[in-house]
């Protein structure tokens, strides 16, 4: 078929298996978005009310589908306006394709009209991109970015596309796309012999879980393998849902805000099994106290994640699920008892609590979790909010957290949790909110009402920069500098004003009802918690200090 640059665009779309596009036209991509509209009915389009809100939904819709997301902008600000969200991608690790259109080739670099060099602005962000500049390349580039997004350590890739290549012509023939499967043979069988090596020796072995679990899909041998180490098991932020949060083994988070239990537990035990995480500083908090007793064995798709920023003693490299499945063919079953009665003594002795009479984020978490069963997709935007849904939501699946963690980007959840509906439309999304948060993208309940898409947000209002404040309370002599929003925005009027359901709530019985209510509605409901501005998340690790040191409320 010749078929034009634009026509080629949504061709291999529907290629890769595309159903969903989030984005917003402009001049440079309407050739594009004119391809689009004589495929309405094979590709939906969501426009969002802005660029980075079609990033951030491209994102939720990837992670809650394990697919890839794709978004759409024009040349310029409609480019640039993608960059958080690609930066944000790129941070967790997310397949996403971005689709940008420049000016023509004859006008490049030569600061045209909303020209902006968008490969050159977001190379350090994606983990490859392109400008096609002739149409004959465009199909096998697109190919070529769904390929390099999905495979090994996902990521981002952006494609940038000049005008005129857009409404040039090309041969085009289809392709029939294989399913993505990774690679296991690149494992080294003489890694995994040490690893097995190493596990059965353990006397107090500990099981830390991040997101590479989560986006290789190892749940079901996470389990295996856990059952058959006997050991204790925590995670990070990205990596919750991989193993159940429900189960009897679980300690709850690692780090800065993760469980005493588990920075205890960390700190004591002999090898510390790490699969799929990074060794963020939020979770190791001083890096040379960090697990200071124990081996460290590390499983990871990407060999620059070993000895980056903790030293290992051994690592596995390659997929964690393929890794995961010869480790437990190789491995006995082993026994620790007295290692996991003192983390079962642990759990009794430091388990998590709150204020228990008024309405705090808490507690709202706990409730969504009983109306919800346990069985809801969760977004959350960056905050106390994010941690309390890591605390006290039991994920028992993965995909069922969608939060910023590495770049920790206000504004991303609200977006994200469009993406995830779309993506997985039998599924309840809600998504959790901090006031501050809330008006970053807020202008995205107007595009879930305009689409009728259901999703639930609950902002968990406290009416100052919740964990911007609880640092300067705790470490900053509680000067609060620039971190009050006692004004008079009303948001449960302001969602009415957009097209959704807004309701305002100040105790725990008028949340109850409120979140009934709303898992029954047929479109967008806003729900405004009003909390106290100096409740805080514990426990928590000072900055610089190891997490052996954690602290809560009672220990001040």
């Amino acid at each position: 078929m010749y078929l034009t640059g634009a026509d080629i665009v949504i061709e291999c779309l529907k290629e890769q298996g595309v159903d969903t596009v989030f984005g917003y036209p402009g001049g440079a991509i309407l050739n594009v978005y004119d391809a689009l509209y004589q495929h309405s009915d094979e590709i939906e389009h969501i426009l969002t009310s802005h660029e980075q809100g079609a990033a951030h939904a491209a994102d939720g819709y990837a992670r809650a589908t394990g697919r890839v997301g794709v978004c759409f902008a024009t040349s310029g600000p409609g480019a640039t306006n993608l960059v958080t969200g690609i930066a944000t991608a790129y941070m967790d690790s997310i397949p996403i394709v971005a689709i940008t259109c420049n000016v023509g080739v004859s006008l490049l670099g030569k600061d045209s009209f909303q020209e902006v060099d968008i490969t050159g602005i977001t190379m350090p962000i994606t983990k490859h991109n392109y400008i096609v500049k002739d149409v004959d390349t465009l199909a096998d580039t697109i190919r070529k970015a769904f390929q390099i997004a999905r495979s090994g350590r996902p990521g981002p890739v952006l494609i940038d596309i000049p005008k005129d290549v857009t409404a040039n012509k090309a041969e085009y023939t289809r392709e029939e796309i294989q399913p993505f499967a990774p690679d296991g043979g690149q494992i080294s069988e003489e890694e995994i012999d040490r690893a097995v090596a190493m596990i059965e020796e353990a006397k107090q072995p500990f099981v830390f879980v991040g997101g590479g679990a989560v986006l290789s899909g190892a749940s079901e041998e996470l389990r295996e393998f856990v059952e058959k180490v006997d050991a204790p098991v925590t995670d990070s932020l990205m990596g919750k849902g991989a193993f159940p949060g429900t189960d009897e083994r679980y300690t709850g988070m690692l780090g800065m805000h993760g469980t005493k239990t588990s920075n205890f537990g960390v700190s004591e035990c002999d090898l510390l099994i790490v699969l799929g995480a990074r060794f963020s500083d939020r979770v190791t908090g001083n890096t040379q106290t960090f697990a200071k007793n124990a081996k460290i064995l590390q499983f990871d798709v990407d060999p620059a994640e070993m000895n980056k920023n903790v030293l290992i003693t051994a690592g596995v490299t390659g997929d964690i699920r393929e890794a995961l499945k010869r480790v437990n063919k190789k491995l006995s079953r082993l026994s620790h008892p007295e290692w996991m009665e003192r983390i079962q003594e642990y759990k009794q002795q430091y388990p998590m609590k709150y204020h228990p009479d008024t309405l705090t984020g808490p507690f709202v978490i706990e409730e969504i979790f009983r109306q919800t069963k346990g069985d809801a997709v969760i977004v959350t935007e960056v905050g106390q909010h994010q941690m309390w849904a890591a605390q006290y939501y039991r994920y028992s699946r993965p995909r069922t957290f969608l939060t910023s963690g590495g770049l920790g980007t206000m504004g991303y959840g609200l977006g994200a949790s469009l993406g995830a509906k779309m993506g997985c439309p039998e599924k309840t999304v809600v998504n959790i909110a901090g006031d501050g948060c809330f008006r970053m993208n807020m202008n995205e309940i107007a595009t879930a009402a305009r689409y009728q898409i259901p999703v639930i947000e609950v902002v968990i209002n406290n009416h100052v920069l919740g964990m911007v404040r609880q640092w300067q309370n705790l470490f900053y002599g509680q000067r609060y500098s620039a971190t009050v929003l006692n004004d008079g925005v009303d948001f449960a009027k302001l969602a009415e004003a957009m097209g959704a359901v807004g309701i305002r709530v100040t105790t725990r019985e008028e949340f109850q009802e409120a979140f009934a209510k709303a898992l029954q509605s047929d479109g967008p409901v806003l729900i405004d918690c009003q909390i106290d501005c100096d409740d805080k998340v514990w426990p928590m690790v000072a900055p610089g200090a190891a997490i052996s040191e954690a602290f809560d409320e009672e220990d001040l």
